[in-house]
């Protein structure tokens, strides 16, 4: 059984061409320890907070160069199912379902919008150890070409309850589980680069967003968006130094009223 309902974010990895580079970069930014699993598992290098698993980075599969990113995972009880369903709602299955060492079952798919994600159906991995404290997952958002195909996707995948953000400027849903809050959507406009595609963005917590800019700036990372004070929290968007886009966010520090939803 998973700790986490069908449809919430349970686990991120990333893919990285230089895992050294990647392990001395997050554990500036976000206060990072390391433990490798070893050759057996390829390599697979959980990130730790507090001894707790909170993600992982591992390096590049043998192939064509493949960019660093992010995967989210999505918790499924019963990953087979899930991914029977995806094409004839007009998504891929890239792979899966398969068993990952026995830590659990995964797929990883893509929504008709062309956005990556990944299904986790655990066994001795349940996910994330920890979550929301400072280092570890706070929040996730699609980012989509295509809302109308997204919003038909996720919805009927999952079950997902639907809150539409009552805001003008932008086009923001709200995916919920059993009533909570799991997973945002975003319609990407003309402000992103056109070579941009549909995307998950994933949010890591920080104790100080400005502060966590910085290191990862001195380290070679770029700042995309932000740093900005919303209703939910200081965040800003960037990317590490070989590439990989995520965002940070302090929701200590707040300001304005929360938008109304629908």
């Amino acid at each position: 059984m998973s700790p986490f309902p069908d449809g919430a974010p349970c686990w991120a990895d990333a893919m990285f061409p230089d895992v050294a580079a990647a392990r001395d970069f997050y554990g500036q930014v976000l206060g990072w320890t390391f433990d490798d699993l070893g050759e057996e598992y390829g390599n697979y290098t959980m990130a730790l907070v507090d001894g707790k698993p909170v993600a992982a980075v591992m390096p590049v599969m043998p192939g064509p160069d493949a960019p660093a990113l992010w995967n989210l995972y999505l918790a499924t009880s019963d990953a087979a199912a899930v991914t029977g369903r995806v094409e004839g709602l007009g998504g891929t299955v890239a792979m899966g379902p398969e068993d990952v060492g026995g830590f659990g079952i995964t797929s990883s798919l893509r929504d008709p919008a062309g956005t990556a994600f990944s299904l986790w159906q655990p066994s001795t991995h349940p996910g994330f150890g920890l979550t929301e404290v400072p280092g570890a997952y706070a929040w996730a958002e699609v980012y989509t070409r295509d809302a109308a195909a997204t919003d038909r996707f996720f919805p009927e995948l999952f079950g997902y309850q639907v809150g539409v953000m009552e805001e003008p400027e932008m086009d923001f849903r709200v995916w919920s589980v059993e009533g909570r809050p799991v997973l945002g959507r975003m319609a990407m406009t003309d402000d992103f680069p056109p070579e941009v595609p549909s995307y998950v963005n994933v949010y890591f917590s920080v104790p100080d967003c400005d502060a966590a800019l910085d290191t990862a700036v001195r380290l070679g990372g770029q700042v995309h968006y932000g740093p900005t004070t919303t209703p939910f929290g200081r965040f800003a968007a960037l990317s590490d130094q070989q590439g990989a886009s995520f965002s940070v966010i302090d929701t200590s520090t707040t300001e304005g009223e929360m938008p109304p939803m629908t």
